[in-house]
């Protein structure tokens, strides 16, 4: 019988993720983003680990962390920071009130574009488009109006269970890390 190799059954394999664990961005200015990230969108600076000795900011909320890093090189940042294309790079976000989330961004004077895609009967979304202050997209939409459907083999699709997001450190529990439930 031969012995097999690691990494003959790549194809057969499953790889163990989970779910999104952050999205990285590069910033001209660390607290300004920091304060559109928190103020606009609703996210929580967190700490961050203390060998990480260069300038920028960890956050997170709703299961995902976003990092942002003092840019070193500005070429590296979006050049056109009021071009809104929905066909560009960008992150989405999912919201469970999308009128509530347009007039923040309304109160906070940020400049954004609004459409909706499909029909009552295709299940519509509707999405809101905006630039955070160095230029990267940011989409906002109802997105959980589709339904998935894979276009192969449903049973390829996983959804995580019990770890979906990190333990978060409460202020006064004994050992201060409670996992957060899947949501």
């Amino acid at each position: 019988m031969e012995k097999k190799k690691k990494g003959d059954d790549v194809s057969n394999s499953k790889p163990p993720l989970m779910a999104l664990n952050h999205v990285s961005r590069l910033c001209k200015d660390v607290k300004k983003s920091l304060e559109f990230y928190t103020k606009v969108l609703g996210f929580v600076e967190i700490e961050r680990p203390a060998a990480l000795n260069f300038d920028g900011a960890w956050l997170f909320n709703y299961g995902v962390g976003i990092h942002l890093v003092q840019v070193k090189d500005e070429d590296k940042l979006p050049s056109d920071t009021d071009h809104l294309d929905p066909m560009d790079n960008h992150i989405s976000f999912q919201c469970e009130d999308m009128e509530a989330l347009e007039k923040r961004l309304k109160e906070v004077d940020v400049k954004y574009i609004k459409r909706t895609v499909g029909d009552q009967k295709d299940a519509a979304i509707d999405q809101l488009f905006f630039n955070d202050p160095d230029g990267f997209m940011v989409e906002i939409c109802n997105c959980e109006n589709l339904e998935l459907v894979p276009r192969h083999s449903a049973d390829a699709i996983h959804l995580p269970e019990d770890r979906h997001a990190p333990p978060v450190a409460l202020p006064g529990s004994p050992n201060r890390r409670k996992p957060q439930p899947n949501s």
